[in-house]
């Protein structure tokens, strides 16, 4: 294998796979050595509780190439990848899931796409292997993501993609404490191309992300990326006045008309606690916004890397 200044990176965060391990470093070589281009396998154990880091251990052990980071603690997905970029050196970054559901030889086609002039070549699984309800998570947060943040979201394309030395630049350069990788490549820009890939089934373990962290990440992003729910209590608000404005009118026509002789006491306690519940509802939408600002002031590293193999400190 040539020693020499990596041509391309792969950063793959790692979790619960250690019988994948292997399997993927084996692939990615077999995949990129007709290349023969120097190339390193980077791999972030987001401290997962089975194995995997004494496979990533041996793959080090093996491969001088194979670079294994270990973090501190569970930072999460996203955090993850960001640590690997910090350390690739190559002028071309692939990102991609440990699970094999990503398939390694789709590298190649990316590359080529990428050198034709593009910044950026995604990969878009037109056939998505994964489960139904994974589908239908997906599905539901790109659609309402889209529309919170006034942008299509295209839930066909993820982590996996081919990225310039450039981009990666742009993308650690955002301080933003709450990571969201391909929401990152979004915003930054720069000559993109998708391609359609192979999407394979995931044969070994399960998706890490349970219902309740689906939903934390939804929030989370959205929260972290769009002001939009704010607007919708502003225009909720403003409807809510006109309405009341109306149904006064309405009440002292009536009253004058004589149609009304006792004021409801039901309607009176209702409309007051529809409207106490959306000030708490707006005042709390404005106090996680508040809690964010917070979190992103306290200036705190969203990750901390603990051990690195094959890799100076």
């Amino acid at each position: 294998m040539d020693s020499g200044q990596p041509v391309i990176s792969i950063v793959s965060p790692v979790y619960r796979a250690e019988k994948i391990i292997a399997r993927l470093v084996d692939a990615i070589h077999t995949a990129l050595t007709p290349l023969n281009l120097p190339y390193e396998i980077i791999l972030v154990d987001d401290r997962s509780p089975d194995l995997s880091w004494e496979v990533m251990q041996q793959m080090s052990a093996q491969y001088s190439n194979v670079i294994s980071l270990r973090l501190s603690r569970n930072f999460g997905q996203h955090p993850a990848i960001m640590a690997g970029l910090t350390i690739a050196r190559g002028e071309w970054v692939v990102v991609m899931d440990c699970d094999l559901q990503d398939q390694p030889q789709e590298i190649v086609k990316l590359y080529e796409t990428a050198l034709q002039g593009y910044e950026i070549v995604l990969a878009q699984r037109f056939e998505r292997r994964d489960t139904f309800f994974k589908r239908l998570t997906s599905k539901l947060f790109s659609v309402f993501y889209s529309y919170m943040t006034d942008t299509k979201f295209d839930n066909s394309v993820a982590n996996f993609g081919i990225y310039h030395r450039s981009v990666i630049a742009e993308v650690l350069a955002m301080q933003d404490y709450i990571k969201s990788f391909p929401l990152f490549i979004k915003w930054v820009g720069f000559s993109t191309k998708a391609i359609p890939v192979t999407h394979a089934s995931r044969d070994e373990g399960k998706s890490s992300y349970t219902l309740a962290k689906l939903l934390s990440l939804a929030f989370n992003t959205i929260i972290a990326f769009s002001n939009k729910p704010l607007k919708l209590f502003v225009k909720f608000g403003l409807l809510v006045s006109l309405l009341s404005f109306l149904i006064g009118l309405i009440t002292i026509f009536r009253y004058y008309a004589g149609e009304i002789k006792v004021v409801g006491y039901s309607s009176l306690l209702v409309s007051i606690w529809f409207v106490f519940g959306m000030m708490m509802t707006a005042m709390g939408i404005v106090g996680i916004y508040i809690g964010k600002i917070f979190d992103q002031s306290k200036g705190r590293k969203s990750f901390i890397i603990e051990k690195k193999i094959n890799h100076d400190l």
